[in-house]
């Protein structure tokens, strides 16, 4: 059996990362390796459907398996349409029905955050606040104090000063998951779209208070709030993206 033989017999048994490996060792091995019989191979354990055709798909088994076998790597995005300089949030949080924080907050202070972390915050608060995930804060002043046996909820709007519309984040939520070890109070509500976008749905943005004990049992002392929307958009360009695209009045 010579070289060549022995290496036609060996790269069926190979998965495709190892054997577009074996393309690369040198000339012989790659003229070899691009036999399509050996892709065709690849593609019927993937895909058995495919390699049923009468005829041949119009790309190569090997191209075929190259494009679908793996999740395409995530694209550049375009740049976002607006920025935070045109935004505005307006941010209205009640317990009971009496409120205790209505500001307007502008998007540059939002993106830019709580600079200053006060002293006694936990320290799991403090690593998920100085951590390198994209987040959305901005502090609260004065800070307020909150029983927890109250009802609180949240109501977040924002404005756009390009167009001077206004569309809705967060409309009247509760605040009904306290995660006691991360000293965080979560509320959220889905995002509304507009209709130009009809396929998307189903994405939550989250406003959390951000809190320390206030010494009194069962009341929290508020010093700041965050938003954010979770896996849906993990950047500042992603973030402007979604806010796009929602129904904007």
């Amino acid at each position: 059996m010579t070289y060549g033989e022995v290496l036609k017999v060996v790269f069926p048994l190979l998965d495709g990362k190892d054997l577009a490996s074996c393309m690369r060792v040198c000339r012989q091995w790659r003229d070899i390796a691009r036999d399509d019989y050996f892709w065709k191979c690849l593609c019927a354990k993937r895909w058995p459907s495919v390699c049923k055709r009468p005829t041949p798909p119009p790309l190569t088994y090997h191209k075929l398996y190259q494009t679908f076998y793996k999740r395409r790597k995530h694209k550049m995005l375009l740049p976002p349409r607006i920025s935070f300089d045109d935004l505005e949030f307006y941010i209205d949080i009640w317990a009971e029905e009496r409120i205790i924080f209505s500001e307007v907050v502008t998007g540059p202070v939002l993106r830019a955050g709580i600079k200053m972390l006060p002293a006694g915050i936990c320290e799991m608060l403090r690593f998920h606040l100085e951590g390198p995930q994209y987040k959305m804060t901005v502090p609260v002043e004065p800070r307020f104090t909150v029983p927890l046996s109250q009802t609180i909820s949240v109501s977040v709007l924002v404005g756009r000063r390009d167009t001077n519309k206004v569309a809705c984040i967060i409309n009247k939520s509760l605040f009904d998951y306290i995660d006691r070890t991360a000293y965080r109070a979560l509320a959220f509500d889905y995002l509304d779209f507009s209709p130009v976008y009809p396929f998307v749905s189903g994405i939550r943005a989250w406003v959390s208070l951000l809190f320390m004990e206030d010494g009194k049992d069962g009341v929290i002392d508020v010093f700041g709030i965050e938003m954010d929307f979770c896996d849906a958009a993990s950047c500042e360009e992603e973030v402007l993206w979604l806010l796009d695209m929602l129904d904007w009045k």
